[in-house]
């Protein structure tokens, strides 16, 4: 499901990305370097059209990106626990016996 999700989610990308790059923006751009203005394609409703599919794209990518949050599988499975174990210092390995030699104060002096 999560791959679904993924898929769908690189497709809205690259249309979402193709869609802009083909806009007119009031600086110029990409559409305006081939000519035609607000007439590509011989319509003049072109960039309401751009325009409306832009926002349409964007909203369907915010709502995968969401959607896809509930397709993540959360099952704590025995392989992370014994990951999460092993990351963690052994208590057993500091003995309070193995501290009793360390005398602070002496090192403080030593150092000055």
């Amino acid at each position: 499901m999560y791959t679904l999700f993924s898929i769908l989610i690189v497709i809205t990308c690259i249309l979402l990305i193709l869609i802009i790059m083909v806009q007119n923006p009031k600086g110029g751009g990409l559409s305006s370097a081939f000519g035609g203005g607000n007439q590509i394609m011989g319509a003049r409703k072109t960039s309401d059209f751009l325009e409306k599919t832009t926002w349409t794209l964007a909203i369907i990518l915010v709502s995968l990106a969401l959607l896809s949050n509930f397709a993540i599988p959360r099952s704590a499975s025995s392989e992370e626990q014994s990951i999460l174990e092993e990351a963690r210092p052994f208590e057993k390995d500091f003995e309070a016996e193995s501290l009793e030699d360390i005398d602070i104060n002496k090192d403080i002096n030593d150092t000055k």
